[in-house]
Parts: structure tokens; sequence; C-alpha cells
């Protein structure tokens, strides 16, 4: 049985360790987690799932960035390239048997692990089982929308932190050739690929791509996600101007497309 009161306990119980809790970076963290168990928790009953299923979902939500924050300890910033706080997340739980605190039934351990671990990726491993995939793209979309969310609504230093400071970098930016070929592939953006201030940006947009369900792009349409996150910046550069009105119109022609049906893959 899944004790969402319980959860919610620990969870603050655990935030209590970290003396940088004012920090724009941790307190974005903490927001955005709460808002990925909010979208869980809609994905999972707009999709008519079980209550044990809503329940989980929530749950595995609450548990996802729990190594972001000791990542912002030790980088005094986001380090997707050098740390991946997925993997850091599984290790805090289950190696040092903190899951314990938040569950006290194994029996849902390796989906939790797994969707945690999963949430991050490129892509999703292969040979998981129906369950353990359906919690790793419920957590995967839920997570994306907040993604949306945030660098649409937080503060420019927050998005960000130690890779992009001010406004002004993001609107004089180029967008690199990789990053740029990618959203027109219809392919989400490598990490790897990021060079320029926008690129990070645009790493954002492609998620899109990977996003798993119909419900979630309703969510999407309906909040204009695409639209407010790419007219946030007031772009200069006229290279730049070219290629954000082809993502804008790849992107929002492919949410439209997979709001009515189509499969891409």
């Amino acid at each position: 049985m899944i004790n969402l009161d319980n959860v919610r306990l620990q969870f603050n119980n655990f935030l209590r360790q970290y003396d940088n809790k004012s920090e724009p970076g941790f307190k974005l963290k903490v927001t955005h987690t709460l808002n990925v168990v909010n979208n869980s928790r809609l994905l999972a009953t707009n999709m008519n799932l079980s209550e044990e299923d809503i329940d989980l979902a929530q749950l595995i939500a609450y548990l996802h960035n729990i190594g972001r924050f000791e990542e912002l300890v030790k980088f005094k910033g986001f380090e997707s390239v050098k740390n991946d706080h997925a993997l850091y997340a599984s290790k805090i739980l289950f190696e040092g048997n903190l899951i314990r605190e938040f569950i006290n039934d194994n029996q849902y351990d390796n989906i939790i692990m797994k969707a945690i671990e999963n949430h991050n990726k490129l892509s999703i491993e292969s040979k998981l089982n129906d369950r353990e995939l359906l919690h790793a793209k419920i957590l995967r979309d839920s997570d994306k929308l907040d993604n949306f969310r945030v660098k649409i609504e937080e503060p420019i230093e927050s998005l960000f932190p130690g890779k992009i400071n001010k406004i002004e970098e993001l609107n004089n930016s180029l967008i690199s050739e990789n990053v740029y070929n990618s959203i027109i592939n219809n392919e989400c953006v490598n990490i790897q690929d990021r060079v320029y201030p926008l690129d990070y940006l645009i790493c954002i947009l492609g998620f899109i791509f990977d996003i798993n369900f119909k419900e979630t792009f309703a969510i999407i349409k309906e909040k204009n996600y695409t639209d407010k996150l790419i007219d946030r910046f007031n772009y200069t550069n006229i290279e730049t101007i070219k290629r954000i009105g082809s993502i804008r119109k790849i992107i929002n022609e492919y949410v439209e497309n997979r709001i009515k049906g189509e499969n891409y893959e």
C-alpha cells in the first residue's frame, strides 16, 4: 500500500538536511518536483489507470529528482553532462535503502527504479515489462510538461545555473547545426550537442518528440507551451530568427498531428 501522506512527509524530511534552501536552483527543483507529482496524477487519472497506479505514479514523481539536491551542493549548479542525476537518485534510494522511508512494501521497487533511471535518458531502455514501461513513460511526460513551464515562468538565472546568467545571452545566441538538425528530423536534442545558449532552450523544445501520450499533447496545446516558450525571447540574429520560425512550425504541426492520433514511430 502506498501512503502518499507519508511520502510527502518523508520528502520534506529529506529536504531538511540541506542548507542551500534559499538558492534559486533549490527552490526551482522543489517546485518542479511538486508539479511533476501533480502532472503524474493528472495523466494517470486521464488515462483511467487504477488508484494503485495513480498513487504509484505520484510516489515515483516525488522521488525522481532526489539526486538533484546533492548535485547542487557538489557542483553549485545542474550538471547533466558530468552527473547523471537519475542514476544518482536511484543509488541514494536503493543502495542506501532510503526508499524504505517512503514505502515499506518492496513490490514496487523495480518499477520505481526503472522509471527514475530512465526519466532523463535520450530514450527508454529496452526490455522493460509493461508496467515498468508505463510508469517510465508517465514520469518522462510529466517531467517534460513541467520543464516547459519552468522555462517559461522561472527567472533566467534559475533556468540553467552556471550556464546562462542573462536574458541577452539567449536573445543574441546562435543555434548550432546539430541541435537545429535534430528538430528538423523530429528528434530529441542530444545534450552533448549543446554549444550556444539557445541550444539549451531548443533542447527543451525538442522534448516534444519524446512525448508518449495523446493526453500529454493535449495539455501542451491547451497551455500553449511551444509558443509561450519561443516568444519569451527577442532574437536578434537573422539566421536565428529564420531557424526559430522553422522550429515553431515543425513542433506545432507535430503536436497537432499527435493529438489527431498520427503515429511517428
